[in-house]
């Protein structure tokens, strides 16, 4: 099978380079063995898992807590939010700056503290109660239109623009380094962060390196790794950049943090639901849809083959034994066997949100589109909180903080 792997040409006291130097480069490898390979090169052995916990509902959390308090920035519909507590976490409040994403946020998880502002704003707030001092772990989806390999990439870095998220004048390049004043101004035992595969890709890459800069002059050691849903048990091919920072006084070896994961994938046949929204014999869609071939993977694709122009490269195919593309916020994928876009279920189920789920008045497929395609899928920040918690950083974290 395939795998990623991190290949340093420049290695930092011994260690494999932490990626904020510019000697890092990307190879991909075919190996044979079950073994995972984490960004940093080393091996590790992991058994093959199956997972059925991308569907549930909310009565599903936990009713034993592990003690963990966590507070969400950028929080959106609460995808991370819920990950937290499935994990068994105390997720207190959040910030949000889109008015109708927060108002989704406070119907479906009931936030002690809710702040609807630019986290900017946020940062200028000295009245915050004192248990917001007090985190094990502070956590950051900052928006990522700027880096996404869809988006306009570098001709957006470092412009004010109306983006989508909160319909606000504002930049998105620099919101990373916005978040870790956040970090700075409440000092949490641990910093969870996500971003897009993009951010390593490319001119982007310096983002990185400035990201490890600011977390060490913030007093934090960091580690970031390349997950892929399909591996956690998440029914996606969702790729996302992880950072996960833990304070300098928490005796932790980072770099012994094992992210690996090796779950079966979880296919389109086994999430799926008997309806769809039909593209209609007449449209074009359909039309072209219908002379696919295995080997075609989009509409576009089957446009170029049958010598047509190439577009529409986003709007996907899926058949039974296929994964699902990562769910954007316009999730336009065919179900080649029933001629239709994919259901709002069979989009819930992919991101591994609960079926009771409240998306508002309006549960058309653009809007539980756009809910989830912003959102981080729960199983993923499940998965790795668990695996903090099972390797310890947390028990030291309290014994250090004594």
């Amino acid at each position: 099978m395939s795998v990623d792997k991190w290949r340093y040409t420049e290695a930092c006291d011994g260690r494999p380079c932490p990626g904020d130097c510019d000697f890092c480069d990307y190879e991909e490898i075919e190996t044979n063995e079950v073994d995972q390979v984490d960004m940093f090169g080393f091996m590790q052995e992991s058994q093959v898992m199956s997972s059925n916990d991308w569907k549930w509902t909310f009565k599903d959390y936990p009713k034993e807590k592990n003690g963990l308090k966590v507070f969400s920035c950028f929080a959106c519909g609460g995808g991370s939010t819920m990950g937290y507590k499935l994990a068994g976490c105390d997720v207190v409040g959040c910030v949000e700056i889109d008015p109708k994403m927060n108002e989704l946020y406070v119907q479906n998880h009931h936030p002690k503290y809710n702040y609807l502002m630019d986290i900017r704003e946020f940062n200028k707030l000295d009245d915050l109660p004192e248990e917001l001092y007090d985190l094990d772990i502070l956590d950051g989806s900052p928006p990522c239109t700027t880096f996404s390999m869809a988006g306009e990439r570098e001709d957006s870095w470092g412009k004010e623009k109306v983006f989508r998220e909160g319909q606000a004048m504002q930049t998105l390049d620099d919101l990373s380094f916005v978040f870790i004043e956040t970090v700075k101004k409440l000092k949490p035992k641990v910093v969870i962060m996500e971003n897009v595969e993009g951010l390593l890709l490319g001119a982007a890459y310096k983002y990185v390196e400035e990201i490890y800069h600011d977390f060490k002059e913030a007093g934090y050691k960091t580690r970031h790794w390349l997950l892929k849903g399909e591996r956690m048990g998440v029914p996606q091919r969702r790729h996302r950049v992880f950072f996960v920072a833990i304070r300098n006084d928490i005796d932790f070896p980072i770099y012994d943090l094992d992210m690996s994961f090796n779950y079966e994938k979880v296919t389109y046949g086994e999430i799926k639901t008997e309806k769809t929204f039909p593209l209609g014999d007449d449209s074009e869609f359909y039309k072209v849809a219908k002379q696919a071939i295995d080997q075609d993977k989009s509409i576009a694709d089957t446009r170029v083959r049958l010598g047509q122009k190439g577009s529409a490269f986003q709007t996907y195919y899926i058949r039974d034994n296929m994964v699902m593309p990562t769910i954007r916020c316009k999730p336009d994928i065919i179900d080649l066997n029933k001629m239709g876009y994919v259901s709002n279920e069979s989009i819930i189920h992919a991101q591994s949100f609960p079926e009771d789920y409240n998306f508002g008045e309006k549960t058309t497929k653009t809007q539980v589109g756009y809910v989830c395609g912003m959102s981080v899928p729960p199983i993923m920040i499940k998965r790795i909180v668990k695996k903090l918690i099972e390797q310890g950083v947390f028990s030291l974290a309290k014994e250090d903080c004594k």
